[in-house]
């Protein structure tokens, strides 16, 4: 079963972005993964919680595809450039049979 690890991001700086935007398809690629969905401008539809700068939504064969990106030295260097300027709320989600 396929899962999909869901993210939103608010920015802080953007002095990370370049480096990290060029390396991070590479890095999930290399763990069975693929972009859905990577983007600004995300359009509030319902809720009263602080609308994130970006959201993404990346799609993987199953759990622990998601788990051995995600735990990655490749993937957690990028996150700590990540970390550098933004925030980020993320969970790991099962795909519909």
């Amino acid at each position: 079963m396929g899962a999909f690890v869901i993210g939103q991001m608010q920015i802080h700086s953007r002095d990370w972005m370049e480096e990290y935007f060029a390396k991070i398809p590479e890095v999930v690629a290399a763990h069975s993964g693929a972009f859905l969905v990577r983007g600004g401008a995300p359009e509030p539809m319902e809720g009263d919680n602080p609308l994130p700068d970006a959201a993404f939504v990346i799609a993987f064969p199953d759990r622990q595809h998601a788990r051995d990106f995600w735990n990655s030295a490749e993937f957690q260097a990028l996150a700590k450039l990540r970390r550098s300027g933004s925030t980020l709320n993320a969970v790991l989600v099962d795909r519909l049979p």
